[in-house]
């Protein structure tokens, strides 16, 4: 079966009612009777839907058109063998997306692949007025970004955001947005799922799982407690046919409040937590080799010399079960619960060590920049010239995210025009070697390039492979 996944965007409530003293100890009921059924969602969307937006992106690209003459043998011959290979056109590409006001000076959140490469921005909110929007913060991880717009000292309706932890599959929930630019719409459902981290739509990759009609042109919308508060910025469906399939995915506002948060304090590029922690899933295998009762947890199999983990106690070959009290299942799951917290912050990590249940305490750190980054241009008469690079820092490893990588230097621009865009060298790409000598450090692959060759072997770290590149 053929899978496609379309940006799209969803807002979801929670109901509440009479409570039965069972009931009570959750704070959450389903409909008893049929008034209750028939109870509208109407006070909710009046409450939630003036904080909705619609973003309209536009973008200058350039385009390469060929002439349909090119292959035909006369117009070859006519030009003795210069034939022109096309002309460059600009051409103005738009999208549409949706966003949320999370506070009332104008201050936007959306899904970052809505605006990414944007030159022009435009919010119109549900009113029908329109403003230019900048984009102050964004987050390619998570597929976040932060708009500002001037509503000239008004306050304009905005969602608080709710904690996305109490969020429970069975919750009614809503969607608002503008899909396929028809006009804002509001769709109904439930969460279908919390926690799905095997979508790999993004570094960062945990959601919240939605049945709510929702469609493309929604994405950076919101998903809304029955209380007015956000849960959470929908950023995906799946689909076979481009059409609504009852699974949507939606960002937790825990992620939004992290981002927020970042940009309030002054910083236009959110900056993590950084643990030096490696780790993966435990099998069924692995939790039976350590008399867990279940599979679960995260398997330490990696720590960076600089981490603060390490320096706390934690070892290859730990268990972590729970950050913070919240239980993990996953990598994935660990990582999401780092980038939700503070820098400085300290973190209770739950361990099973050498058989033993513990509690390991640090305080998180930013990314370190050992070694410096080095961030250097090479030039010369070797297939490299053309490419920026940068040692592989912690910083750069979760900038670029590089997981595992500790040693090696990173591509982080390719001239357009250079040899290394025919290699097919990318940003992100990890040099470990060159002609069988290791370059850990920018400083020892200008040294290795610098010696003149008759050919030349490259190996680069990719997606955790190694690739060799050999260039006569």
């Amino acid at each position: 079966m053929q899978k496609r996944i379309l940006a799209v965007v969803a807002a979801g409530l929670w109901l509440a009612g009479g409570l039965p003293v069972a009931a009570q100890e959750v704070g959450k009921v389903p409909p008893v009777s049929q008034e209750q059924v028939q109870l509208s969602f109407a006070p909710v969307v009046k409450k939630t839907a003036p904080a909705v937006v619609n973003i309209y992106t536009r973008k200058l690209v350039q385009q390469r058109v060929f002439s349909p003459f090119m292959n035909d043998p006369f117009f070859q011959h006519f030009f003795g063998g210069n034939m022109p290979q096309g002309m460059s056109r600009k051409r103005l590409e738009s999208s549409l997306g949706s966003g949320v006001l999370v506070r009332p000076d104008g201050l936007i959140v959306t899904s970052n692949h809505v605006i990414d490469g944007a030159d022009e921005i435009t919010v119109v909110l549900s009113d029908r007025r329109e403003f230019e929007a900048q984009l102050v913060s964004a987050d390619n991880r998570s597929d976040l970004a932060v708009l500002k717009i001037d509503p000239k000292g008004e306050a304009l309706p905005h969602l608080g955001l709710r904690d996305s932890d109490e969020a429970e599959v069975g919750d009614l929930v809503i969607a608002i947005g503008n899909p396929f630019g028809v006009g804002q719409t509001v769709t109904s459902g439930i969460v279908s799922a919390i926690a799905r981290t095997s979508l790999d739509l993004n570094d960062i990759n945990y959601y919240i799982q939605t049945d709510a009609a929702i469609n493309p042109g929604n994405s950076g919308g919101a998903l809304v407690g029955m209380d007015g508060r956000l849960i959470g910025i929908n950023a995906a469906i799946y689909t076979k046919d481009g059409g609504n399939m009852g699974l949507g995915f939606a960002i937790p506002s825990n992620m939004v409040r992290a981002m927020v948060e970042s940009y309030a304090q002054g910083n236009h590029a959110i900056i993590r937590p950084w643990t030096g922690v490696t780790g993966q899933a435990v099998t069924a295998d692995v939790a039976a080799s350590l008399s867990l009762a279940r599979p679960s947890g995260l398997l330490v199999n990696g720590l960076h010399q600089a981490s603060p983990a390490k320096k706390a106690g934690l070892k290859v070959g730990d268990v972590i079960a729970s950050v913070n009290g919240k239980a993990i299942d996953d990598p994935a799951a660990f990582s999401y619960r780092i980038a939700t917290m503070p820098v400085g912050g300290e973190v209770v990590l739950d361990v099973l060590q050498a058989g033993k249940q513990e509690q390991i305490r640090f305080k998180l750190i930013a990314p370190p920049e050992v070694p410096a980054r080095d961030e250097t241009l090479l030039k010369g008469r070797h297939p490299l010239s053309g490419v920026k690079v940068a040692n592989a820092s912690p910083a750069v490893v979760e900038q670029y995210a590089l997981h595992g990588v500790e040693k090696g230097v990173v591509v982080v621009e390719v001239a357009p025009s250079s040899a290394a865009v025919r290699l097919g060298l990318d940003r992100g790409d990890v040099i470990l070697g060159v002609n069988d000598q290791k370059t850990p450090l920018v400083k020892d692959l200008v040294e290795v390039l610098s010696t003149p060759v008759r050919g030349w072997q490259i190996t680069i770290l990719r997606d955790g492979q190694r690739v060799n590149m050999l260039v006569r």
